[in-house]
């Protein structure tokens, strides 16, 4: 009995696997919002009744796209940080985000479904929130190991954003002084956007060298969230006097 539960367990993997291969398929062709369970049906010679038991509709099919997308973009950024992880924080930042890029020019009808323009009629659960934290707590674990180390500087908040900003870090990064949730915040908007822009066309005729631009423009993130680059060896030099130079 348990041979054929595991040959049943088998072969409702190996189906699953193939619905989503033609799902991204037709993400690349359609587009998310034209994405069908009875079109992905026909292209694997199924009837849609049968693709119903493993997704009962197209939003649970979607749900799973948006989350095997999200654990992929994640894992190529925990990968690249195990990668340097005895790296200075500045060093590892840039990687992680070099990573994000690389994944995305590599799944651009992935990274669309994620990033792109919203879905019409589909709201993501809430299960797509564990997948879709995977990156930020990279980058976040990498400010709050400068800050354990006293080497975060981080600019001071106006004082209209101070309490929105204890918010936002209590939510995102408890642990952190203040100053970090808006900085994060602005940061994860920002990469994202430098990402988007490069893949959806924004940069043409703009931006023609963009991998030394793009890592440019995170370490300007990095010290947006207080990241900084150690000074040389014996120069003498602290951040602070680093900062003021």
């Amino acid at each position: 009995m348990s041979t054929v539960k595991g040959a049943r367990a088998r072969a409702r993997t190996e189906i699953t696997a193939a619905i989503k291969d033609e799902a991204r398929r037709q993400l690349a062709k359609e587009g998310a919002a034209k994405l069908s369970l009875r079109a992905v049906a026909r292209e694997l010679g199924m009837v849609s009744s049968a693709l119903y038991r493993y997704f009962p509709s197209r939003d649970d099919l979607l749900t799973a796209l948006i989350i095997d997308a999200y654990d992929s973009l994640g894992e190529a950024a925990e990968s690249a940080h195990a990668a340097v992880a005895g790296a200075e924080p500045l060093a590892r930042w840039t990687a992680v985000c070099e990573a994000v890029r690389g994944w995305a020019l590599a799944h651009p009808h992935e990274y669309a479904l994620i990033y792109g323009s919203p879905v019409p009629g589909y709201t993501a659960p809430r299960t797509t929130v564990p997948a879709a934290a995977r990156v930020g707590l990279v980058l976040i674990g990498i400010v709050r190991d400068a800050h354990e180390r006293g080497e975060l500087i981080i600019p001071p908040l106006p004082a209209e954003l101070r309490g929105e900003s204890e918010r936002m870090t209590a939510d995102l990064a408890p642990g952190l002084p203040p100053e970090a949730g808006a900085a994060l915040v602005a940061t994860w908007a920002q990469l994202f956007g430098l990402v988007g822009f490069e893949l959806f066309g924004q940069f043409n005729r703009v931006v023609e060298d963009r991998e030394p631009f793009f890592r440019h423009a995170v370490v300007r993130l990095a010290h947006g969230v207080g990241l900084r680059p150690a000074p040389p060896e014996g120069s003498g030099l602290s951040e602070d006097s680093e900062e003021k130079a």
